[in-house]
């Protein structure tokens, strides 16, 4: 047993080791900034064929936090290529933030594929860190598949709190409202 145990832990250093030796000469970052949006191009395909049910129904009353001007502002923190984009209601203005620049040009792709959408903008930062997005200016914040892979949970979700439109200002107040104010879903 302590044979096979040593084997398989030397044929998975073997594997890695390229990996690792990418990473010492720091290429191994930009390879995977550089090539995973078009691993996730093809994920996100099969990925939405098996969740747009949950996704349209998750979506479904997005429109119920629109601000008082009546249009829905929302912003979407790890972007990615857009795969969420046919979800959102019509006329919503979308603002994008990922930490990856690679992302954008699949980001036009999208929203050139999403006409319903008003697209404002893509931000290069990550969620911990959206300076760039004004206190109070959204009305909603998407983050799916995100808070897996962020470097700190606790301040991506301060961020997401101080990007938020405060409930008083909506024009519709949604009916499951944590403490504090915010609707959590």
């Amino acid at each position: 047993m302590e044979l096979t145990i040593f084997i398989l832990r030397l044929a998975v250093y073997i594997l890695a080791f390229p990996m690792y030796l990418l990473n010492f000469l720091g290429l191994w970052s930009w390879i995977c900034k550089k090539w995973f949006p078009y691993f996730l191009v093809r994920f996100s395909v099969m990925y939405n064929e098996q969740m747009a049910s949950k996704k349209r129904e998750l979506f479904s009353n997005l429109q119920e936090f629109a601000g008082p001007s009546g249009k829905l502002s929302l912003l979407e923190v790890g972007c990615g290529t857009g795969t969420n984009f046919k979800f959102y209601p019509p006329g919503c203005r979308v603002t994008c933030i990922d930490p990856n620049p690679n992302f954008e040009k699949f980001l036009i792709k999208s929203i050139a594929e999403n006409r319903h959408l008003q697209f404002e903008r893509f931000v290069v930062a990550a969620g911990e860190n959206m300076h760039q997005v004004a206190d109070g200016s959204v009305d909603v914040v998407v983050c799916t598949l995100v808070l897996c892979s962020v470097e700190n949970q606790e301040q991506i979700l301060r961020e997401v709190c101080r990007v938020l439109r405060p409930v008083s200002e909506r024009a519709e107040v949604g009916k499951s409202l944590e403490p504090g104010g915010w609707r959590l879903q």
